[in-house]
Order: C-alpha cells, then structure tokens, then sequence
C-alpha cells in the first residue's frame, strides 16, 4: 500500500510556480478582439489574390468582397469571421483557405472609450487593455483653456444598468501630477470634461 501511494506521489505534477500560476490567468483574461463598424480589415484568400482585398466595416457592420457580398463582420472575431467567408466561398473555390488581418480598428461601442466637452479633439477612442485616465487625455491632446477639468467626471454603467458617476481633477492631474485621479479606464466609459465658467 505504502509503494503505491509513493508511485502515485511520484507521478504527481509538481505544484505550479506563481510566474505559471500568473500566466495562465493572463491567458484567460486576455480576450480575442471582436471586430466592430469602422474597422479595416484586410481579406487574404490564399491561391486566389483576386478575392483579396482591404476594405472597411461599414457602420452596419457588414463587409463586402467578390462572389461574397453582405457578410456580417461585427461581432465576431477574425478567425471567426475566416471561417464564415470560407464557407461562402465554398461554393466558388475548392478548399478556400482565408486569413482576416485587423489593419486599424475602433471596436464594437460596448468597447469604446468617449471622451466630450473641452478635450483638444473629443472622440471615441478604442479600449486597450490597462487603459487610464492618463492615456486617454494624451490621446484627446489635453484640455482646451476653457476647460473645467477638476469637475470631469467619468460615467460608467454598472452591470445592473444604473450609471455611476466617478469625479475626477484632471487639471490636478496635468498640473500638478496627482496620480490619485489617474484611474482605470474600462470599455464603455465616458469622459465628461465640462467648460469653466469665465
């Protein structure tokens, strides 16, 4: 009894180290991007450069490319969105190999960073993963002079639908570097930066 418990030790897996422990969480957490209106992609059917092509996502979110017009690219991934232009082409092309490339991209909304008022250039910005309040402002170029930056805020929805309002200083945080008001950004926020009163 005592040799087979040893022999089953043995066999045993040893206990994994924190650096595995954190890359495997790393590979759960990163998600595959889903391709969303705006984006431009670019199309390669292996064999077949005359149904290649770099073309947009139009704000349907549906692409068009020769013997496969109106396919719905918003949504799913690239790979996904491969295989779903293989199977069209199924019938035109033997054994149709694709690969979806994303050129330059914005994302799904739900994905999206905007950012309004007295930004430099307010716009929506696509959502990188370790996003701050920092990285957005350097996007957006800073604040316009007549910004009121100590009253922006951050609306976020929860996930019960109800919005939470964050109060940010960002002209603390340009000024005088308090990195306190550098928070975390997250998909689907919006930066409110209000105009001062002068």
């Amino acid at each position: 009894m005592l040799a087979l418990l040893l022999g089953v030790a043995a066999c045993a897996a040893p206990p994994p180290t924190p650096a595995a422990e954190a890359a495997g969480a790393a590979e759960v957490a990163a998600p595959d991007y889903v391709i969303g209106p705006g984006d431009s992609l670019s199309v390669f059917v292996y064999r077949s450069p005359e149904l290649s092509a770099d073309l947009p996502v139009r704000p349907d979110g549906r692409i068009s490319l020769p013997l496969a017009p109106d396919i719905e690219a918003a949504g799913r991934t690239p790979s996904q969105l491969a295989r779903t232009i293989e199977e069209k082409l199924k019938e035109y092309v033997r054994e149709p190999n694709v690969t979806v490339m994303v050129r330059s991209f914005v994302g799904p909304t739900n994905r999206q960073i905007r950012i309004i008022g007295e930004a430099a250039q307010p716009k929506a910005i696509p959502y990188r993963e370790g996003m701050s309040v920092l990285d957005v402002l350097i996007e957006v170029g800073g604040l316009t002079r007549y910004a009121a930056g100590n009253r922006a805020e951050i609306v976020r929805r929860g996930a019960d639908g109800r919005n939470q309002v964050i109060r940010l200083r960002l002209s603390d945080l340009l000024r005088d570097g308090d990195i306190a008001q550098d928070v975390p950004m997250r998909p689907g926020d919006t930066l409110v930066i209000p105009q001062g009163w002068f």
